[in-house]
């Protein structure tokens, strides 16, 4: 299946067409870093809504920078498939040495990105909820987590790409799940819905949302 997207912001940019009834609405664009954020980006530029980061790490395989099974969110909580962890055979140290790597990350970007952060006050907002894409979907479920203990409004989840097997899990989470290239079958990559993919940096992160 060919790139369903030139690269991260033309895929906002599609997706931003998707949410045009919340143009200049209340609602608060919430970019999960780093890959959501240029995603993000231009969904609010053309919306003309506030964006804000929420910091959610995969609690990683040891072998892999990619798949995972669960998540550390920005309020500190943790989602594991347990499912998926019983399939691996991983050692309890192994776990917690993965745990411990997630949060380090949230706790790192939660404060490089202290400026768009502070999520205290998105209670009783509509969030629209950004990644570049969703696989297992286990960083996405625990963002929703997190969120619902905000007490937010209601929360939008949008995303250029993702397996249906995940979309299914998360409309039952989420209020609304928008999703311009739903993909199925055996193996599936969010890079493979873009012609142009590489890992974001922190500084570009930082970049993008000072722009």
């Amino acid at each position: 299946m060919k790139p369903a997207f030139e690269n991260r912001r033309a895929a906002g940019e599609r997706l931003a067409a998707l949410l045009a009834r919340y143009k200049g609405s209340d609602a608060t664009v919430l970019a999960i870093p780093a890959g959501g954020v240029p995603v993000a980006a231009a969904i609010a530029g053309a919306l003309h809504l506030p964006i804000k980061v929420a910091p959610v790490s995969k609690v990683l395989l040891p072998w892999t920078t990619e798949s995972g099974y669960g998540a550390v969110a920005f309020d500190g909580s943790v989602w594991i498939d347990q499912a998926a962890l019983d399939g691996y055979g991983l050692k309890p140290e192994q776990v917690e040495k993965a745990i411990a790597d997630a949060r380090a990350k949230v706790e790192r970007r939660r404060k490089r990105f202290q400026a768009w952060t502070a999520l205290e006050d998105l209670g009783g907002k509509t969030i629209i909820l950004v990644d570049d894409g969703i696989a297992a979907g286990s960083t996405m479920r625990t963002a929703i987590a997190a969120l619902r203990k905000q007490g937010v409004n209601g929360i939008v989840v949008a995303v250029p790409t993702a397996h249906e097997r995940s979309l299914e899990v998360l409309r039952k989470l989420a209020d609304e799940v928008v999703c311009a290239d739903i993909r199925g079958g055996g193996r599936f990559a969010v890079a493979d819905a873009y012609e142009e993919w590489y890992d974001v940096s922190d500084d570009e992160v930082e970049a993008m949302l000072k722009r």
